[in-house]
Formats: structure tokens, sequence, C-alpha cells
């Protein structure tokens, strides 16, 4: 290992110690000040996040290791500017995922006590069948994006620091796994808000660098002229116009679908918090995801792509080039940054569906002394579940081979065909039935999976296919059934 690599290595070694130390005081320091129970605490902490933990948590949920690395990677070693634009439909995410979902998730959550998307499910159509379903599909498919940020932060740091790739991945998934599983909520929120932080800081040295490097912006249009030479095509030339209609709704409009994004609006304070939240995340994810892009394509002008074995690595390997040591450590905490706030927020979420939405729901029950030794052991338990998944998407990273970027679509897009129809369906009709919402999500998430494999038709990615089944079925059968809820539903989800 050289010199540098030993800088490098620190730096990251004593942010990653950083954020354990810091997520873990945090969530015990909030666990202390709140009056609600331990269980609701762990999970969404005390319903007190202001507008920037909100907006912050949010955008480093959303954001993962491909908005650092693989999509600028892939801006600079083949699409161009056509990436840019790509990864420009991102920005009214966080806007449109807390103004739609917000405050309606909110008062339901207030209202029947729930501290998870499968608990405003089980209050909002009373089906066992859908709780139990939609955990498992979730857990599974949480599972699978996990595997790809495991690998994009072991990516990382054995790109730029030389260490082995199992003993980085290892490194990082016991700092992740470790604040998650003694900090709680409360722990991933503050973490994701100084990741949020660190992310933008990276961002703006990434740009600053790479055109310092490239001699300006016009010595950059030289560069990509030579090293990129259709960088100016036009989107439609890079892109077929279904691969664009799909991307726009797997990573915009269909995130209104993933429950580790929802879960957010069961956490904040108030509706103050709420729509400084909206300002706020539109305009720092304005900036992360089109500037890491951009950047990620004037680098192109600059960087020898036969150096690298995959877009993955492009992004790591300019940063050694250009930055120096320190910074370049200080930059790897960006994108680790964006790997760990997704990760122990679907850390989190497996534990919720393990523990609270299929155990004491469905074998502790109303046992008074199952409910005890539940509450007694709680953390415990929690803490145990926590670091059984990690072990577990550990062992699987091991033996990854899928380019991090489609392995995370493919988890995005499982995800939303799961959940999509029967959580914002379930808000805004009444008349979507227990029947409706579980029969779209098996629909969607079945017709996702075949479409992925056996359909290819126009560049339409199958998330597509899954969330228009989903949709039929799920108003269809309603409309079918034309059945009310029930009084209860009504004045606790409406």
């Amino acid at each position: 290992m050289t010199r540098n690599q030993v800088i490098i290595l620190t730096i990251t070694l004593a942010y990653l110690l950083f954020n354990a130390i810091a997520g873990i005081i945090y969530g015990k320091k909030a666990e202390k000040a709140s009056r609600l129970s331990t269980e609701k605490k762990y999970f969404i902490g005390s319903r007190g996040l202001g507008g920037f933990v909100l907006a912050m948590t949010t955008i480093a949920t959303y954001t993962s290791v491909s908005s650092f690395v693989s999509g600028p990677g892939a801006a600079g070693m083949t699409f161009g500017y056509a990436q840019v634009w790509i990864a420009a439909v991102q920005v009214p995410v966080v806007f449109l995922i807390l103004g739609v979902l917000g405050n309606k998730m909110a008062i339901v959550g207030r209202r029947t006590g729930a501290v998870s998307v499968a608990g405003y499910l089980k209050a909002r159509y009373k089906s066992d069948a859908l709780v139990i379903t939609t955990s498992i599909l979730m857990v599974a498919f949480i599972i699978a994006q996990m595997i790809s940020q495991f690998k994009g932060g072991a990516t990382l740091i054995e790109s730029i620091t030389g260490i082995p790739f199992k003993w980085a991945l290892i490194i990082f998934a016991v700092t992740v796994i470790l604040y998650t599983s003694f900090g709680g909520f409360s722990a991933v929120a503050l973490t994701d808000a100084i990741q949020g932080i660190v992310m933008m800081a990276g961002t703006f040295l990434f740009l600053f660098f790479v055109i310092k490097a490239g001699g300006g912006l016009k010595g950059i249009d030289e560069g990509l002229n030579r090293n990129l030479p259709d960088v100016y095509d036009n989107i439609w030339a890079k892109y077929k116009p279904g691969s664009l209609v799909s991307f726009w709704i797997l990573v915009g409009f269909g995130t209104l679908g993933l429950p580790q994004t929802a879960v957010r609006a069961l956490g904040f304070k108030n509706t103050k918090a709420l729509k400084n939240a909206m300002i706020i995340g539109t305009i720092t994810c304005s900036f992360i995801l089109v500037g890491m892009h951009l950047a990620g394509c004037w680098a192109g002008a600059i960087a020898d792509k036969t150096m690298v074995k995959t877009s993955d690595y492009f992004v790591p390997f300019v940063v050694q080039n250009i930055m120096p040591v320190g910074l370049a450590g200080i930059f790897l905490a960006a994108p680790m940054a964006a790997v760990m706030s997704t990760v122990d927020s679907l850390l989190l979420l497996a534990a919720v569906a393990i523990l609270k939405d299929l155990y004491k729901t469905y074998i502790v029950r109303d046992n008074q002394e199952k409910i005890a030794s539940y509450d007694k052991y709680f953390k415990l338990s929690s803490a145990l579940i926590v670091c059984a998944t990690g072990a577990l998407v550990v062992f699987f990273t091991l033996h990854a081979s899928k380019i991090i970027f489609f392995l995370n679509l493919f988890a995005f897009g499982g995800l939303e065909c799961s959940f999509f129809w029967p959580l914002v369906g379930g808000l805004f009709w009444k008349k979507g039935t227990k029947e409706a919402a579980l029969a779209s999500s098996l629909g969607a998430v079945t017709v996702y999976i075949l479409c992925h494999y056996f359909v290819k038709i126009a560049g339409i990615n199958a998330v597509v296919w899954g969330l228009l089944a989903g949709g039929i079925i799920y108003f269809a059968t309603g409309k079918i059934q034309n059945r009310e809820p029930d009084a209860e539903v009504i004045d606790k989800c409406f």
C-alpha cells in the first residue's frame, strides 16, 4: 500500500468511525428525550424531524452509490451529456415524495400508530395476507438493493486504498450495521443529515477539480470532442424512447412506491417542517445529482478510459489522478455517505418488517406473556436482526457479479411494483379493497419479473409493464367489488 493510499484509508476509517459514534450517541440521546414507546422511538424516532433533517434523510436515502459512481461513470465513459439529462429527471423527487405522501401519511400514521409502510397497509386494508406478502417482498428486494450498495461501498474503498475487496466490504459493513443496530431511526436520520452535507461538499470538490484539470470549460470541450466524439448527440441518439420513459418512471414517478422513502413521511414534526424539507430537498437534490453527472461527463475529457474495468471504477480513478491526496480522501466520504445512508435505511426497514410487521403482529399477537418478553428484549432482537440481515447481504455481495447500477435499478423496480398501488391507491381512493391491493402487488411483481427476463420491447424497462399491470388490477378489482371501506378505516385513513 502506497503512502497516498494509507492517508486516504485513514481519512475513510475516521469518517466511518465518526458516523458510528455520532449515530449511537445521538440515538441514545433522542431515545431519552422522547416519551414514545421504545419500539416507536427505534423505528420512527420521536416524530420530531425538522425540515433540514427531513430533507437530508430523504435525499440521502434516495441517492445511492449509483448517483456518485455508476451514473457519473457512465456519463464520462459512454453517454456524455445524455446521461446528465437523464439524471435531471430525479431533481423533483423529494418534492414529489413529500408533497404527495407527506401530510396524508403523517396524519394516518398518528391516528393509527403505524411505524412502517406495512403498518399503514394493515390499518388501511385490514388484511393479514397483504401485510405478510408485502413484508416478504420488501425484505427480498431490500436484500437485492443492499447487495448493490455493499458492493459499491467496498468497491470504493478497494479502488482508492488498495485494500482487497473482501476486507473493504467487512470494514464498510461493520460500521453501518453497528450504528443502525444500536441507534435506530434517530441515528439513521442524524447520520443521513451529516452525509447529505458531505455529499454536497464532495460534489463541489469533484466539479472544481475536474474543471481545473481540464483547463476550464474550453479545454474540457476540446477534450470531450477528442475522447467522446458523440458527446453532444441528443438523448434520443443514446437512448431508445422506451428507455427514457422507463427511466423517468423508475426513478421519478415510481419512487412514490418506495417504502424506504415513504416511511420518512411518518417521522416529521409539523407542516412547516414538511414544506421546508420540500424546498431544501429539491435544491440540494438538484445540485448533487446534476452536479455529479455533469462533472462525470466532463471527466471524460481528461481520463483514459482504457485504465478502468467498468463505469463503477471510473470516478475513483479520476479522483486519484486530479485531487490532492487529502482532498481525495474527503471526496471518498461523499459516495461513501450516499451508500451508507441508503444501507442504514434499508437495514432498519428489514428489521421493522421482520420484527414488528411479521413477528409481533402474527406470533406475539395479544399474548401478554409474549408481549412482555417482546418489550423486554426488543432492542436486542432488533439489533440481532440488523446484524443477521447485514451478514446475509455480505455473503451474497461476495458472490455478486452484476454492475452496481443494474442491481440497484432491479431492486428499485421490484419495491415499486410491490408497494406503489396499495400505498398510493390506498391513500387517495376509498374504494381500494384488500383484495385489490393484494392482487395488485402480486400481479405487478409477477409481471415485472417475467418481463425483466422475457419481454424486450423498444427498450421499455419491465417496471413500466409491472406498474401498468398493477394499476389495472387494483382499479378493476376495486370497481368490480364496488365496496366502501368500513367506518373505522374512513375515520382513520381519510
